[in-house]
Parts: C-alpha cells; structure tokens; sequence
C-alpha cells in the first residue's frame, strides 16, 4: 500500500491533470438519485477530488479524504474545502453518511484487507444509505507502473459484500474506461443498507437497537427539535452538528423550511472526551 501511496505523490500533478475533467456523470445519476437531495455524502478515496466536487456543486453537503498529502492538497483546492489525509485502515465513523462514494480507490487496497475496508464504509452510512464502489474488472492481484492493483469480478464483489449487515439490494454491472486512450472495463456496485426498523418502542438499548441512527432520523424530519442534557460532549457534539445544521438552515433547492432547535443543559456546556 505505501509503494502506490509513494506513487501518487510522486505524480500527483500528472494524475491530477488525466483525472479531474473525466465526465462521469451518468454514474453520478445512477448514485445520487438514490439520496436524498442535499444529503451528505463521502469521497473515500477521493483522488483528484473530481467526484466530490461535482456532489457540492449539486447541493450535497460533501467529505473526502485520500490517502495521499499531495493529491489531498490538489483535490483540497479543487473542491474549495478541506481533504483529510487518510487511508481506509483509519476511517472509523458511524451512522453519518447517506451516500459513500468509493470510485477507483479501494482496487488499491490489498484483498485481504478488503473485506474490513468495506465493513468500515458500511458501518458509516445512515440506515436507508447507498455504497458505491468499483474496481477495474478481472481477478488476482497485479502491479502496473509502479501501483498495486486488486482487480474484481461481479461475484467477487458479491462475495466481498455477503458479510455486510442489513444489505438491502445489490446493483452490480459493467462499464468501458470513461478515458478515451484506455479499453479497461470497469465493474461497479451499487449497495443499499436496510432503513432504520420501525419500532413502538420507546427506550434504545444499544447493541443493535443504536441510538444515533434513531436520532439523526428524527432530526431529519422534526420542525422542532428540542433536546435536554444534563452535559455535552464535543464528541457526541460533533456526530450531530451536519444533521443540526441541515434542520436549521436548508438549503435553497430544498423545500424544508427551517427547524426550531432548543437546548436544555447544565453548566458547564462543553465536557472535553476522555
């Protein structure tokens, strides 16, 4: 993994420049219709920052990261907003992503990790949220001009995915490069998490009854929000402020009108993790 890491920063401007106008927009169409309008969503992997910036530039509140310094820098000036640098070992959030988009990034990822990479992604979307990946079509594990590849089949992919918890529909299929000068054929997946169960019950007891998904759904459909704590952490903070902020400030193509928020806690406001 850190030869192809080495690569990428090595050629940072020279990749930067074949990737970042490639038109992909009927994949676009193909993802984002499956999320909600002004959702949010992830570029994991996210390379010239191409894909990301296309999502903000439609309304979508966006995060991306990369696993190399250089190209995060590029992509960071593309997109107009922070790229964190990280690889797909690192990333370890819950519940906070209505769409995950992994286009041509986890094909660098050795196949034995793989199957934890995509455990990782899923356990980050919002119930009812759509994983997208793909990988260059074939099998085994190649080298080529200085990067590893993991390449994949269709039942490669639906292998790779059995594992996954509350899969609720698979959309595999086959597309040609998108680049004029190359023939490679491309197998792409497209993966649904089961929406949140309806329950009557009104006390969360964690485990699989989590809390979070519970919440940022209400969030997402309340005009009032009023929520009472005895403290805040900046950690629990930080999970539901995109979802509070949505509520409080929609955006314009969206016809939400804003929510009424109000807080209940006691001194001090703010208690720093452990």
């Amino acid at each position: 993994m850190m030869k192809t890491i080495d690569y990428y920063n090595q050629n940072a401007v020279t990749f930067f420049a074949a990737t970042a106008t490639v038109n992909m927009e009927p994949m676009y169409q193909r993802f984002l219709q499956l999320l909600p309008p002004t959702g949010r969503v992830l570029d994991a992997g996210c390379g010239s920052g191409r894909d990301a910036k296309a999502f903000a530039d439609r309304g979508f509140r966006v995060d991306a990261f990369d696993a190399s310094p250089e190209l995060a820098k590029l992509a960071s000036t593309l997109i107009g907003q922070p790229v964190e640098v990280m690889s797909f070992a690192d990333f370890d959030r819950h519940h906070l992503y209505d769409g995950i988009w992994a286009c041509a990034s986890l094909l660098h990822v050795p196949e034995a990790d793989l199957p934890q990479a995509l455990q990782r992604l899923w356990h980050g979307l919002k119930p009812d949220g759509v994983l997208y990946i793909s990988f260059k079509h074939g099998t085994g594990v190649r080298e080529q001009g200085g990067r590893v590849f993991t390449d994949a089949t269709e039942d490669k992919l639906q292998n790779w995915l059995q594992a996954l918890e509350g899969l609720a529909s698979t959309d595999i299929w086959l597309t040609a490069d998108q680049r004029p000068d190359r023939q490679e054929q491309w197998v792409n997946g497209l993966f649904r998490k089961a929406p949140a169960p309806a329950s009557t019950r009104k006390l969360t007891t964690g485990g699989a009854d989590q809390f979070l998904p519970k919440l940022v759904h209400e969030i997402a459909h309340a005009t009032h929000i009023d929520i009472s704590v005895s403290f805040i952490m900046t950690s629990g903070l930080s999970l539901l402020m995109p979802d509070l902020q949505a509520a409080l400030c929609p955006e314009l193509e969206s016809t939400r009108q804003p929510a009424k928020v109000r807080v209940l806690t006691r001194e001090p406001m703010f208690c720093s993790s452990p």
